[in-house]
């Protein structure tokens, strides 16, 4: 399942990206906020995080962090707080959807929970966490909030129209972009896969945008796809080798019937290691042990695992640098184009969100399920 969302996000991005629509946005913000540094990192902030969940967090960074850098220059500011606070919210806001974190994906499949359950379950908990983070970024970058009003007309005298390339184009990427989050929405009664009606979707946008399918299927990320084949391969093996089973049975005694402390262990444990071990991997290996711990419980408890874990896995990914793609995405961005963010610059930001965030996460946990 994993790869057809992947797939068809890289070739959504390059459709998007030809239609000007995120330097239309960024743009807008930074006049909107009449390029107050506060008001316009909430603003670049709210728009990651909202097109997060359905174009997936990496593609949103891609499209949003070259943009957020222009406009930085233009004001003469420092990009990095900006470009951090965007994938933090990215990461945030992708935890609301299937298709907006891989993790979510990979559990998704392995838990057979439906876009419409992440819905539900994931979308109340990230909103408060995500309104929680634009509440505290006004103190966390605080000593990022200063510019010269000199530069300011600079940006003021940008005309966003001229960012849209192509209006035709990018009414029928959106008409097709919403019947995809229709068929995502639909899928569990349409008895679709999510894979298949992303690409589908896909298919459809590069048929009626008329886009060279070529240098489209150059945006797709096909490194990343050979990993997940790897990586699927080597859990594959552990599993058939009785490891991962091992394991699980060990951790099914470990907890007894007390399965809070396992949805405790599960939201902690998994911000702790997603964030130094990449969440990615860790997901896949542990989406078999979760399974075997949640094969005793009721639906609703087992239900409450799977959350448990997406939530500490999702929320983990801000944890580090290295801790999702869409942060290891970001700093090449930033390096590129001569605004370098190091390890720990992106870490100290970061590890202190995610303790927050985590927090937040077990607290609803313990309310909604227990």
């Amino acid at each position: 399942m994993g790869s057809g969302p992947d797939i068809g996000a890289g070739l959504r991005r390059k459709v998007i990206k030809g239609t000007g629509l995120f330097e239309y946005l960024a743009i807008w913000a930074a006049k909107r906020s009449k390029s107050r540094p506060y008001r316009l990192l909430v603003m670049l902030m709210a728009i990651t995080a909202v097109a997060s969940p359905f174009l997936d967090n990496v593609t949103t960074i891609m499209l949003v962090a070259p943009v957020t850098v222009v406009v930085c220059d233009r004001l003469r500011i420092p990009a990095q707080p900006y470009l951090i606070a965007e994938v933090l919210a990215s990461n945030i806001g992708g935890a609301a959807t299937l298709i907006g974190d891989p993790p979510n994906i990979i559990i998704g499949s392995r838990a057979g929970l439906t876009f419409n359950d992440f819905l539900m379950h994931m979308t109340p908990i990230v909103v408060i966490i995500l309104v929680t983070f634009v509440a505290m970024s006004r103190w966390i970058f605080r000593k990022s909030f200063t510019y010269d009003e000199q530069y300011v007309d600079e940006v003021m005298a940008l005309d966003e129209r001229k960012a849209i390339t192509d209006r035709g184009l990018l009414a029928r990427c959106l008409v097709v972009l919403g019947l995809i989050i229709v068929g995502f929405s639909l899928h569990s009664v349409l008895h679709v896969e999510p894979s298949i009606v992303a690409l589908v979707g896909a298919g459809v946008m590069l048929l009626v945008t008329k886009v060279d399918a070529a240098d489209a299927l150059k945006e797709v990320e096909w490194g990343v796809l050979v990993f997940f084949m790897g990586l699927f391969v080597m859990v594959a093996g552990l599993g058939h080798t009785g490891v991962i089973e091992n394991i699980g049975t060990w951790a099914a005694g470990a907890i007894g019937d007390n399965y809070f402390a396992a949805a405790t262990s599960l939201v902690f444990g998994s911000a702790v290691l997603g964030a130094f071990f990449d969440n990615i991997p860790y997901t896949a290996t542990m989406a078999p042990i979760v399974e075997g711990m949640a094969e005793g419980a009721d639906p609703q408890t087992a239900d409450a695992l799977w959350w448990s874990f997406a939530l500490g896995a999702d929320f983990g990914g801000n944890g580090t640098a290295v801790a999702a793609s869409a942060n290891v995405v970001a700093i090449g961005i930033a390096a590129r184009t001569g605004h370098p963010i190091s390890f720990w610059q992106f870490t100290r930001y970061g590890i202190g969100i995610t303790v927050v965030s985590t927090l937040m996460a077990w607290a609803y946990v313990a309310l909604r399920y227990f």
